[in-house]
This record gives structure tokens, sequence and C-alpha cells, in this order.
């Protein structure tokens, strides 16, 4: 959800969130569609694409208390790296 004083996407900002959007989630492998988690607010191009369990999930969520993050031994650009990888190889097939 974007603050109402957030500039306006471009139109490739706005592809590529679609992308991610539509990617499955870097964390657990779940189909999509996904939430794209923004690693720095504002910042389009490190979207991440995350699960609803993965992204605000109470246990297993990044804004909760990462249960799956840690198990699978995970930061944030971790997944980006899956996300810009699995980009990448979808925008090649």
């Amino acid at each position: 959800m974007r603050s109402k004083n957030s500039k306006q996407l471009t139109y490739w900002e706005e592809r590529h969130l679609l992308w991610v959007k539509r990617m499955p989630c870097s964390v657990c492998d779940v189909a999509g569609p996904s939430d794209a988690h923004h690693i720095a607010q504002g910042q389009h191009w490190t979207a991440v694409a995350l699960c609803k369990d993965c992204h605000q999930g109470s246990v297993n969520g990044w804004h909760g208390q990462r249960a799956i993050w840690n198990v699978k031994k995970m930061s944030e650009i971790d997944a980006l790296a899956k996300t810009i990888m699995a980009l990448s190889l979808e925008k090649v097939l």
C-alpha cells in the first residue's frame, strides 16, 4: 500500500512490480500471486516476491517472528537474489 505522499510509479516500476507479484514466494516457493515486499521503502526495484505468510504472518513473516526465514537461513538479500534470478529466467524462457 502506498502512502498519499509517495511519488507516482514510473511505467517501468509498475510493470516490474506486476511481474514480481505474479511470481511464487522467494522464501517458501508457494505459487503466486505474491506480495511485493520492498527492502527499502520507495525503492521499487528491490521488491521481493513473498506469499502473505512469509511477508506478514505473525510467526513466519518478515514483519513477524521470521520463523521460516530463520529455518531457511535467508535474509532479504537472499530473497532478492532469488527474485531477480527467477525474473531473469522468466523473461528469457
